[in-house]
């Protein structure tokens, strides 16, 4: 019962961000996905009555991934508390249907119940009165033999009724249950799922991580600096085979993804040898990525010379700076963003 009195208090929080979000809607599209689960299930008076524990749990999740949304915070956190709002949700609707299906049965039980009750009591109030009438006379007694064979009948019949009822009740008792564990074992996928997409998600970001790859318009990126080469030559050094074997590991993990290896020089020497070692060392990790097994039609690249410094060529830290090799990593369709 307390638990009750506490709810109306989250359903208010949360209408409160669902107003909020109808004035400047929020702009991650599985949190808006979210709030429009979650706002058809609280407009549903069953849910809301049936299923009252199951939407507060929704609605404190949602509240946690408006709060990360505004904080914010990484698009894989909101999109991954937005979903596990939208299963709760989905579990608050099928929670109220089951037991609305159970009050349904229950009412339609005590229902059939009273008729017979009311049946029952009539024919005893028949019974006596026939009674009494037949002590009179030797065809009243004819008359209660024909009364009582009729009434016989009725019995019968109301047995076979009733057997009827009872298998029919027996078949939805069996249905009911049989709904019951495929919603149960619905309910242990999607929390095995969730499980399983909240493990991949910390998994693939530790391995970003060590990758030191950086969040950018054009997706994340991982720069191989001008020390893990040789002086104005393309072989990769130790260091660079190293990270280049954790890049390896990640799209072997990931198989969807594709990469972009571009080459940046500084501006010192001519255009024209500044552009060839731009290519050559971009060739070279795509090189070192194919000989750790990565498909060579998985890895582009391209040579910009010194067409986009990242800082000023006026200093020997800029220049280094500029020497560089940046690996663009798409999206889990392929997709890279053009420069």
């Amino acid at each position: 019962m307390q638990k009750n009195q506490y709810f109306p208090l989250a359903l208010i929080a949360v209408a409160i961000l669902s107003g909020c979000s109808t004035s400047s809607p929020p702009q991650n599209a599985a949190l808006t996905a979210a709030h429009s689960s979650y706002n058809s299930a609280r407009s549903n008076p069953n849910v809301t009555s049936l299923a009252a524990l199951e939407l507060k749990e929704a609605g404190d999740t949602l509240i946690k991934a408006d709060d990360a949304f505004n904080k914010a915070q990484d698009a894989a956190t909101v999109d991954h508390l937005a979903y596990i709002a939208n299963q709760q949700v989905g579990i608050a609707q099928e929670t109220a249907k089951r037991k609305a299906a159970e009050l349904a049965v229950a009412n339609a039980s005590a229902e059939r119940n009273r008729t017979l009750l009311e049946a029952r009591t009539a024919e005893a109030d028949a019974a006596k009165r026939q009674a009494a009438i037949s002590q009179n006379t030797a065809e009243q007694q004819a008359a209660e033999l024909a009364v009582a064979d009729a009434k016989a009948q009725r019995d019968r019949a109301s047995l076979e009724a009733k057997t009827a009822e009872a298998e029919a009740a027996r078949q939805q008792a069996v249905i009911a249950q049989q709904t019951a564990e495929q919603q149960a074992a619905a309910l242990a996928d999607a929390r095995a799922k969730a499980e399983r997409d909240q493990a991949l998600i910390a998994q693939q970001e530790m391995q970003l991580k060590e990758l030191n790859a950086k969040k950018t318009e054009r997706g994340l990126v991982i720069t191989l600096g001008d020390v893990l080469f040789n002086i104005n030559k393309a072989q990769l050094k130790s260091g660079g085979i190293r990270n280049v074997q954790k890049l390896a590991d990640f799209l072997k993990q990931y198989p969807k993804h594709v990469v972009l290896v571009e080459g940046h020089t500084d501006s010192t020497g001519s255009d024209s040898l500044n552009q060839e070692l731009s290519e050559r060392r971009a060739n070279a990790v795509r090189t070192a990525l194919i000989d750790k097994g990565i498909g060579g039609d998985r890895v582009a690249t391209r040579g910009y010379g010194e067409a986009y410094p990242i800082a000023g060529n006026d200093t020997s830290a800029g220049r280094q700076l500029n020497r560089r090799v940046e690996i663009i990593l798409s999206d889990s369709n392929g997709n890279i963003a053009p420069r």
